[in-house]
């Protein structure tokens, strides 16, 4: 979605004819859920997706003419065999797209805030009133909220300044992470923060995790005391690559509640020095990776030069859930599932191996 997001910026800044397909709710089977975006250009061709195949054909001839007749809609689609597709892909569902053809200021300042938001990973939750009977508000009519839960835009809502009171008692807060719902005819489409994951030490782990991490919806920064190490040929994805001492580098490096770090270094004193500026520092999720008896010595280490054991508890390591893993890709998937389910579901990481306990 950032990449679609980035290129609707791209159309609005150079005044390019768009359509704005949202995906605003589905039942039942459907190729896509709520929350998908595509946006057609007026040749035809496309960016992002709502499933492929019939959908996006049907989607695509409807956001041209909506092009042509300047009028936002909501367009229903049902995926059943009264419906008359021609490639024999029958999905059972229903679904509800709002399709906007982003004609005048209005709309183009709105949908300008909406895509740099999202290009920039900030959270934002879009409200979108798609059934006017379920609701008793005008649709469509769209109510863009910050990740503090503030509403700052609004596309087609008159003269009102203010979100409907069942906008706004149906929001729920982005610090929960939910998932696009919709109540009383009113789509809600969060798209989350993005968090911050650094990763100490480019080596072949370094490298599997950040090619993953970066399509996971993770702003990836690669720290390593190799300047070839982190290069842009093997980090193309990284929003930074940072080479020096991994002393000095995590000593002065920004870690704030959304930080994630990943300490995959080469040795054994690396990842000490690295846990010993990354342990207490504020950080959402520490996790390093190693045998046991390693992860024990540094932990002993880190005791006597004054780290807290209660910091030290709360480091995931060994690195990555157990499913096994052998080979670099597979501890690849191992660790950015569990980054993945720690941030999703508010630290709950299924499937752990035991941790490391400490006596003081």
């Amino acid at each position: 979605m950032q990449e679609v997001a980035r290129q609707l910026v791209d159309a609005l800044n150079s005044a390019r004819p768009i359509a704005y397909c949202r995906l605003v709710e589905t039942r039942g089977s459907t190729p896509q859920k709520a929350g998908a975006m595509m946006l057609v250009y007026a040749d035809g061709s496309q960016a992002g997706t709502l499933g492929g195949g019939c959908v996006e054909a049907e989607v695509k001839r409807r956001a041209l003419a909506v092009l042509h007749e300047g009028k936002a809609e909501i367009a229903t689609f049902q995926l059943d065999s009264d419906y008359g597709w021609d490639d024999g892909l029958i999905c059972g569902g229903r679904m509800q797209i709002l399709i906007d053809p982003i004609r005048d200021e209005a709309a183009k300042g709105y949908y300008q805030r909406l895509a740099e938001a999202i290009a920039q990973g900030q959270g934002v939750t879009e409200a979108i009133v798609f059934d006017s009977a379920a609701s008793n508000l005008s649709s469509p009519v769209s109510y863009l909220f910050n990740e503090e839960d503030e509403l700052f835009a609004t596309l087609y809502s008159g003269e009102s300044i203010d979100a409907p009171s069942l906008v706004s008692e149906n929001l729920k807060s982005l610090a929960s992470r939910p998932r696009p719902y919709a109540a009383h005819g009113i789509a809600f489409l969060p798209s989350d923060h993005r968090c911050r994951l650094l990763i100490v030490g480019g080596g072949h782990v370094g490298q599997a995790v950040a090619a993953l991490a970066a399509g996971l919806q993770f702003d990836v920064w690669v720290v390593d005391d190799r300047a070839d190490i982190v290069s842009p040929e093997r980090f193309p994805q990284a929003q930074r690559r940072i080479s020096g001492s991994i002393e000095e580098v995590l000593a002065n490096i920004e870690i704030t509640p959304d930080t994630y770090c990943m300490i995959v270094t080469r040795g054994h004193n690396h990842d000490e020095q690295a846990l010993y500026h990354l342990a207490d520092r504020g950080a959402r999720y520490v996790g390093m990776i190693g045998s046991r008896r390693k992860i024990r010595m540094i932990f002993d280490d880190l005791l006597e030069k004054g780290i807290s054991a209660e910091a030290l508890e709360r480091v995931y390591a060994p690195l990555g859930i157990d499913i096994g893993s052998q080979t670099v890709p597979e501890i690849a998937v191992s660790i950015c599932a569990e980054l993945v389910s720690h941030r999703n579901r508010s630290g709950i990481v299924p499937g752990r191996p035991e941790p490391i306990r400490l006596t003081n």
